[in-house]
């Protein structure tokens, strides 16, 4: 049975809107969801958004006017809504965010806002985060999402009760999950040798019960020390995990598109990552994070322009 046969079989609630304070463009919303902060989201053929994250399953649609609207398994619905505000971290406007950043001193974070107006940082479980992006070394989006999907499929929990929707509605596998599987069943979902890394993370992770909503809470850079003492977790994959799992906006992941855009933009040629990230936090304030998504979808778009 092929997936469009599977999300038309779901009883799905009546469409209901975000609150939202301007229009948002569909682009930007494709950028959000689909640009690399997250990887279980994929548009079907009618232009609805289809997701998971944690226990949730949603599909979200803009109308005309840039609305966004949401809706869920009826099974689900109850619950979807305070998880969705949260995922979209609707308590915090981005604009007023994006207001507070140095754009009217810097004239390139300036072009890059006016281009994805409205882009947000996802708050996303922090426990899928970090496996998302143990995933993430040497891949690029497609194929990270690939592995999930593998990794929620033959090992997750379904999350709807009709048997021929489980593929394509289970949960990622949590790490007390992770811990008992074998690193070659790991293998088999198409991770190579960051099988490795997430077998070792979920063994650490289950012998110290609480690590993970201990490490959550604590300020970034205890945050980030701990994260990095992880196997197979750096400064790029921490601070991704802190960005986009724990809202900590300070956070600046340095990979090679911020490279390139910190050396185009910036003039920053031949700085290591760790300097640029330091740059970053220095130059971008408190909202660094909110910036670099925007320096990062700005340089994707324009890349060989």
């Amino acid at each position: 049975m092929g997936k469009a046969r599977q999300v038309s079989e779901v009883a799905w609630s009546d469409w209901q809107p975000l609150p939202a304070s301007r229009p948002l463009d569909p682009a930007v919303l494709a950028e959000t969801l689909d640009g690399g902060q997250a990887f279980r989201w994929r548009r079907t053929d009618d232009g609805i958004w289809l997701g998971i994250f944690g226990s949730s399953v949603v599909r979200l649609s803009l109308d005309l006017q840039g609305t966004l609207h949401w809706s869920a398994p009826a099974t689900l619905t109850a619950s979807t809504g305070p998880a969705l505000s949260r995922y979209l971290d609707l308590e915090r406007e981005p604009h007023t965010l994006v207001d507070s950043l140095p754009w009217r001193s810097d004239a390139h974070l300036a072009r890059c806002l006016a281009e994805f107006p409205g882009l947000r940082i996802l708050r996303q479980p922090f426990g899928d985060t970090l496996l998302g992006f143990l995933c993430s070394a040497t891949k690029q989006i497609v194929q990270i999402k690939q592995m999930l999907a593998l990794l929620a499929e033959r090992h997750g929990t379904p999350l709807l009760s009709n048997s021929s929707l489980v593929t394509s509605h289970s949960s990622l596998p949590n790490w007390s999950q992770l811990a008992l599987i074998p690193e070659a069943y790991l293998r088999a979902c198409q991770l190579g040798f960051r099988a490795r890394y997430i077998h070792q993370t979920a063994q650490f992770i289950a012998a110290h019960p609480g690590w993970l909503d201990e490490t959550e809470a604590l300020p970034y850079a205890a945050a980030k020390e701990r994260l990095c003492s992880l196997p197979g977790v750096g400064e790029k994959v921490a601070d991704c995990v802190l960005l986009f799992g724990a809202g900590r906006l300070e956070a600046f992941p340095v990979d090679t598109w911020i490279l390139k855009a910190m050396a185009a933009r910036y003039g920053l040629h031949g700085w290591k990552p760790a300097q640029v990230a330091h740059f970053g936090r220095t130059h971008f304030g408190p909202l660094a994070g909110l910036a670099q998504q925007y320096l990062f979808a700005y340089e994707r778009r324009h890349a060989g322009r």
